[in-house]
């Protein structure tokens, strides 16, 4: 096993998030945890073999959306063999862009959206 990152992605309602991820990444959900009341808990799904999890915002542990802080303190990095298409769907499937899909000097080719869960993604390869 080599090391990964993955991300745990904090978001007020899972459901939506679920649906919005496998539409704009074509993410796949590989199990979840539901609550007693239905709601999700947590939900791990992957992009491609990139495994990212889902978890309910808990206010006592301080894990914030960035829907309740009106902010995010993350960028997620996002490779991809093309991350034009990639870009294009998330859009589609309702990402606001940041900054348009573009090649760069340092030799990547990157663009950020921001999902609707205030989460922002750069989407990138190496060129």
């Amino acid at each position: 096993m080599k090391t990964s990152f993955a991300p745990h992605l904090t978001i007020r309602v899972l459901r939506p998030a679920i649906d919005f991820y496998q539409s704009a990444f074509s993410a796949v959900l590989l199990r979840k945890w539901d609550n007693p009341d239905g709601t999700i808990h947590v939900a791990e799904m992957e992009i491609d073999g990139a495994i990212f999890h889902l978890h309910e915002e808990v206010t006592p542990k301080k894990q914030l959306s960035p829907e309740a802080l009106n902010a995010t303190t993350l960028l997620i990095g996002l490779f991809t063999p093309d991350p034009d298409k990639l870009f294009r769907d998330a859009v589609s499937a309702g990402a606001h862009v940041v900054n348009a899909m573009e090649d760069y000097d340092y030799g990547y080719r990157q663009g950020t959206i921001t999902d609707p869960f205030g989460h922002q993604w750069l989407i990138q390869k190496k060129i």
